[in-house]
């Protein structure tokens, strides 16, 4: 464990490298945290859950830091709102570095001493976890700030994650049977993926391909963006309240689609995964397809059929609890059972992702209008 402690930890600063010191504090929208944030909160969990709780001894680094990089947590205490995470000029981004090696010598102390604690070691991989779920959102939230700046700044001159184009693979049939789904055996898990059970499915026929920026664009010109009887109710309302027309990122110049990425504005590569996709548009896709979107039980019973982690996949489920799921007690339970409401389930992982924080019980989820996570589109045939 203190390697991957290590490697873990470095990681999220190696995200950092190609930032300006500007770079560090903007918030354009209130659901994008600030990097500087994201350096912070990642270090208080293990000062807040672990530390403060299993060192004996310990000295906060600064007590005004819980209520500065508490993120959601009503059981520790008060938070500044959401919003106001890009007001924090203060501390300084060098005080955060700071603050990270502090918590590092301690963790590194702690995990040197526990021994057999399996109860301590349980919640240092929770806490590891927690920060790779950090890189991912560090990375997209980081694009997003960069992709909301006019001139549309270079992060990596070398990330090709929109450029890499998909094989055919046409359709995989999956036979009508009992399906076990959720989490069992070793390995790290989260507690929604608890609760394996089995599922019954009628037969359906999945795609071995996303859908591309190709079909996408095939959409547009279509009218797609303005036929309201593709798109759920809800759906349509968030299009013409929010002028919606493309994909985030998307921008039509002289009659050619460019997108922002993370080597700068380039032009759309056909034949692409499509990615930054809402619920609403996955959905409205699918129906002029004349096609759905799988449910999360659908998809992980056909995982083995096709490669899936470039992109999130949206599924046509709602994020609930599985079967006998308990929230734990205190401020851990408030990871994800509360958030069990008006959310969908999202399959699979993203370029994004961590190495290793991937599997096939993943459960990740948003809101439905969200798109600023690698997202993508997977078809099952009606």
């Amino acid at each position: 464990m203190p390697e991957q402690y290590k490697s873990i930890r470095s990681h999220t600063e190696a995200i950092c490298r190609f930032l300006q010191a500007e770079d560090y504090v903007p918030q354009p929208v209130p659901f994008v945290s600030p990097p500087k944030w994201h350096l912070a909160h990642s270090t208080w969990f293990f000062e807040e859950f672990i530390l403060k709780k299993h060192f004996d001894g310990y000295t906060e680094f600064d007590p005004e830091f819980s209520y500065l990089f508490n993120s959601y947590y009503n059981n520790v205490g008060k938070r500044i709102l959401r919003a106001q995470r890009g007001n924090l000029t203060r501390p300084a981004t060098e005080k955060v570095y700071e603050y990270r090696r502090y918590v590092d010598g301690h963790m590194e102390t702690l995990i040197g001493k526990m021994g057999g604690h399996t109860e301590l070691r349980d919640l240092i991989s929770l806490g590891l976890n927690h920060e790779q779920q950090h890189q991912e959102l560090l990375l997209t939230d980081i694009k997003y700030i960069l992709g909301h700046n006019p001139i549309f700044p270079v992060y990596d001159e070398a990330n090709t994650w929109e450029s890499t184009i998909e094989e055919p693979a046409g359709f995989r049939a999956v036979p009508e049977g009992l399906y076990a789904v959720g989490h069992s055996g070793g390995g790290f898990s989260f507690d929604n993926e608890h609760g394996s059970h089995q599922v019954f499915l009628e037969p359906f026929e999945i795609s071995g391909n996303l859908v591309t920026n190709a079909e996408c664009i095939e959409f547009i010109e279509s009218g797609g963006y303005s036929n309201f009887n593709l798109w759920l109710d809800e759906g349509w309302s968030w299009v013409v309240n929010n002028d919606i027309h493309a994909p985030l990122y998307w921008h039509e110049t002289d009659g050619e689609w460019y997108n922002y990425t993370l080597r700068g504005l380039e032009k759309v590569t056909p034949g692409a995964p499509l990615t930054h996709i809402s619920f609403y548009e996955a959905a409205a896709y699918a129906e002029w397809k004349k096609m759905r979107l799988p449910t999360e039980f659908e998809w992980e019973a056909a995982s083995s059929l096709f490669r899936w982690g470039n992109r999130w996949e949206w599924t046509h489920s709602a994020y609930l609890p599985y079967p006998r799921f308990r929230k734990p007690e205190g401020a851990i339970g408030e990871y994800n059972g509360k958030f069990m409401i008006n959310q969908m389930v999202l399959r699979g992982a993203s370029c994004a992702t961590p190495p290793g924080h991937s599997r096939k019980t993943y459960r990740n989820f948003f809101h439905p209008d969200e798109r600023w996570q690698f997202t993508g589109i997977r078809l099952v045939k009606l």
